[in-house]
């Protein structure tokens, strides 16, 4: 019994400590997701999506179908264990027990997508300029449900906002 209770303890623990650190986990809708990804911004093999707070991988098993490679950071250890026996036998699919403040993006990073939270959105856009800046290249920022203040999407679709973002970009986030 207290075994148990321990458990509970610990992903109260778990979960709790990642919405102070980040935001909550909250499913993704995956028809809204497939939508968007289908008429959005479609996904391919020259691809690779990187999710920031991947939760279950949800996003990234989807990118996957689409011929893309996918890269998620996760907070959460009783998620990341989740989200790698959901996408076990996907070799296209990785998921990190990581922290996205503290990590460099691949270099084959095409797409960054978040499910934000208005605190940190701006912040998201700024860390993914200073990776655009690094990597000398363009990225797309897909932010589902919040818009990054003082900046146009490029497309918006549903709750989905779809940014372009280039090196050497205005830092105004």
């Amino acid at each position: 019994m207290m075994w148990a209770l321990g458990m509970v303890a610990f992903i109260v623990l778990m979960f709790g400590f990642v919405v102070f650190r980040g935001a909550p986990y909250v499913p993704t809708k995956k028809g809204e997701l497939r939508d968007m990804f289908d008429r959005a911004h479609p996904l391919g093999e020259r691809d690779m999506l990187v999710d920031i707070g991947s939760g279950d991988g949800v996003v990234l098993r989807e990118a996957a179908r689409r011929g893309a490679r996918a890269l998620g950071y996760e907070l959460n250890p009783i998620l990341v264990v989740v989200s790698r026996w959901l996408s076990r036998g996907d070799d296209r699919v990785q998921i990190k027990l990581a922290d996205f403040w503290w990590v460099e993006l691949p270099k084959e990073t095409t797409v960054v997508y978040t499910f934000g939270e208005s605190r940190d959105i701006a912040k998201m856009m700024r860390k993914v300029a200073s990776e655009s800046d690094r990597l000398h290249k363009p990225l797309v920022f897909i932010s589902y449900g919040f818009a990054v203040p003082h900046r146009t999407p490029l497309k918006s679709y549903g709750a989905y906002y779809i940014y372009k973002v280039t090196p050497l970009q205005d830092k105004k986030a």
